[in-house]
């Protein structure tokens, strides 16, 4: 059993001291206090009971809001967009259908399967969609599939918690489908019914029996309406062990059957969440080994924490509400940030890690190197939007403040010598944090004494609007000169970057502030880093990587990358950062030439044109290239091919830069043996 905590006693009081303007600035934010009744706190793994339901979920918990014809004309509203993201986004919707059945207590399994033709099953041991008569004059199930605004979620009792709150999601599914067949297993009986584009093609009957109970949803993905029509079996993956993490005890199957061998996993974790956590820090020196973990419940909603220190100096927090991941946070996770910085200030004041004359640790500081979870139930979650990155619930933030209270104060009285590394760790970053502020001060300073106040290597653009500006990063002084004379002046900014910047990975902020290459492009972007990052004052819509097709090229771009996905992350989120790419070789032929970026592209023009008479430039440094020949292949926004810079997978994305660029040998070593074989045109 776990132990219950006296929310009532009185709290040992702490001597009173002058303090400075930053520390009071710092106590007002943090001075109420979080309200502690009511909260039943507890370090074992949370029990299924606490979102079970014993009520009746029948017709009369469906309620509709409204009709389904607007899903076809706009799906970018109900599913984000109609490319690859939207079509895995169908899949989530009707698993999430059957987790809420697991969080209601009458689901354990729940079965994905890829087919050859790219449709999708999903199956589960749920309680079965209903199928008696609703009020409308349509059995439930035909209800929830074919009119918007539907569900069992609105009311009533049939769920306590749930992530589809807005009734859209397989019925968007069916709108988005060519084909949609159901079958239900419920009352001893299996009842199935199809759909073709939102449209019932035949009607509900009964086609056997059956001593279990479930739904089975097979649909086929729309090809008028996505871009892409292919299921990626890795992406699946990624969010279905997430929902196993995040559901302790369930078991999800993915199956792929497209290849010659059928390929499955399975995910399975009484862990839970303690489990996601040490799966996140799996590549990385741990300092705590067993995971921070707690729970709490107040006024009906469930707060899950795990946290694990790793020796890293980067934070990475994931928080989900009815397993939806936030990922713009929202109230929970500024409660989970306002209850962390508060208990470590109060325990580094007790163990003397902070001594009287010193500051007040900040948040950053006491989440530097901090890998957690925060997983929340909550019976009526205000989203941010359908796609629902962002919990805007205000009463949420004081709930988990209070749990985070409680949860952390008894952890670190029961264990000291953890806390202590953990406060170390902290008052480190701190000192550092505090060396970043006199050299960002000194930037500062000195660059108020100039007459501008943009870098002077900066070639800068004549358009001040950012929306219609880009900036290029280039490799030394002689790409620089040819970009600059090659540009067009009115939107096109140049910054010749010397040399190979600091990895960022291995140094704090103090370090990184004392690089001139990174103070140059923090003062040229202008967004500030950090804590600091505002993408309003950004001066660019499109930072351009331009480096030589080289190792010295690629190791520049991956620095850069991860400098900017550590430091400016908003950058990548919201689509600014690309990688220019410049032609490999030039043809020529007669008085023609070509440009081509890929051996297999020169093979084919060299195909098409004839092999004779042909000169061939290969190009390995942006130097060796004219102006002219610049602007003509990689800059002209006319002709130009780039990459966009995207992280669709936060987690996977962290764990790749630990392994590329982090400390630990073993894991870099490993990738590079899987990897081996997928190298082309090695430079050595």
């Amino acid at each position: 059993m776990a132990k219950k905590i006296d929310l009532n006693a009185s709290e040992e009081q702490t001597e009173v001291r002058p303090i400075t303007e930053a520390e009071a600035k710092e106590a007002a934010e943090m001075a109420d206090m979080p309200d502690l009744s009511g909260i039943a706190i507890s370090a074992e793994e949370m029990g299924d009971e606490v979102t079970a339901v014993d009520a009746d979920y029948g017709a009369g918990q469906i309620q509709v809001l409204e009709g389904l014809e607007a899903v076809r004309k706009r799906p970018g509203m109900y599913i984000g967009s109609t490319s690859e993201r939207g079509l895995h986004h169908l899949v989530y919707e009707v698993v999430d259908n059957s987790i809420d059945e697991a969080l209601a207590g009458y689901c354990d399994t729940v079965g994905v399967t890829i087919h050859k033709d790219n449709s999708i099953t999903v199956t589960d041991n749920g309680r079965g969609i209903p199928v008696d008569m609703h009020e409308s004059g349509m059995p439930a199930v035909e209800v929830v599939l074919t009119v918007l605004h539907a569900g069992g979620k609105f009311g009533g009792d049939g769920y306590k918690v749930s992530g589809g709150l807005h009734g859209v999601g397989i019925s968007v599914v069916n709108a988005l489908s060519t084909e949609m067949d159901v079958e239900v297993r419920r009352d001893g009986k299996i009842f199935a019914i199809s759909f073709s584009r939102g449209v019932t093609t035949t009607k509900l009957h009964e086609i056997g029996t059956s001593d279990t109970t479930g739904t089975r949803v097979h649909f086929v993905p729309d090809p008028e309406i996505f871009t892409v029509t292919t299921y990626s079996f890795d992406t699946l993956k990624h969010r279905l062990r997430e929902l196993a993490f995040l559901n302790h005890g369930i078991t999800i199957t993915l199956t792929d059957e497209r290849g010659d061998e059928v390929r499955s996993e399975t995910f399975h974790f009484d862990g839970g969440i303690r489990s996601f956590v040490e799966h996140l820090n799996r590549k990385k020196e741990i300092i705590n080994p067993t995971p921070i973990y707690f729970n709490g419940i107040k006024d009906d909603t469930v707060v899950e924490i795990a946290m694990q220190y790793n020796d890293s100096y980067m934070e990475n927090i994931y928080s989900f509400v009815n397993n939806i991941n936030t990922e713009e946070g929202g109230t929970h996770l500024a409660g989970f940030k306002i209850a962390l910085t508060r208990a470590a200030n109060d325990f580094a004041r007790r163990l003397n890690v902070l001594k009287d004359k010193d500051g007040n640790l900040s948040g950053e500081d006491v989440r530097e190197g901090l890998t957690a979870v925060i997983s929340l139930k909550v019976r009526e979650p205000q989203f941010e939007g359908q796609t629902k990155t962002k919990l805007g619930n205000s009463e949420v933030r004081g709930i988990v403040d209070s749990i985070v209270t409680e949860g952390l104060t008894e952890y670190f009285e029961e264990n000291p010598a953890v806390t202590k590394k953990v406060l170390d760790k902290a008052l480190m970053a701190s000192r550092a944090r505090e060396a970043a502020r006199k050299a960002r001060e000194l930037t500062r300073r000195k660059n108020a004494l100039e007459v501008s106040s943009l870098p002077g290597k900066l070639a800068d653009c004549s358009v001040k609007d950012p929306d219609q500006c880009e900036i290029y990063i280039v490799e030394g002084d002689s790409a620089g000169g040819s970009a600059k004379q090659g540009r067009d002046r009115r939107f096109q900014a140049i910054l010749p970057l010397r040399g190979k910047i600091l990895n960022v990975e291995k140094a704090r902020l103090d370090k990184i502030f004392a690089n001139a290459e990174i103070r140059t492009m923090i003062t040229a972007f202008g967004t500030g880093i950090g804590e600091e990052f505002d993408l309003a004052k950004r001066r660019y819509s499109k930072i351009i990587i331009m480096t030589d097709a080289d190792v010295d090229g690629a190791h520049i771009r991956t620095l850069l990358l991860t400098f900017f996905y550590r430091y400016m992350k908003p950058l990548v989120d919201h689509g600014h950062v690309y990688i220019a790419q410049p032609p490999l070789y030039q043809i020529r032929k007669d008085k023609k030439h070509f440009y081509t970026y890929s051996d297999e592209e020169q093979a084919k023009k060299l195909d098409e044109i004839g092999r004779d008479g042909v000169t061939i430039q290969r190009y390995k440094g942006l130097g060796e290239m004219n102006p002219e020949q610049l602007w003509e292949t990689t800059m002209n926004p006319e002709g130009r091919t780039m990459l966009r810079v995207g992280a669709e997978d936060a987690e996977a994305a962290d764990e790749l830069f630990t392994i590329l660029m982090g400390d630990k040998v073993e894991p870099r070593r490993q990738f590079i043996e899987e990897n081996a074989r997928l190298v082309r045109n090695l430079d050595i």
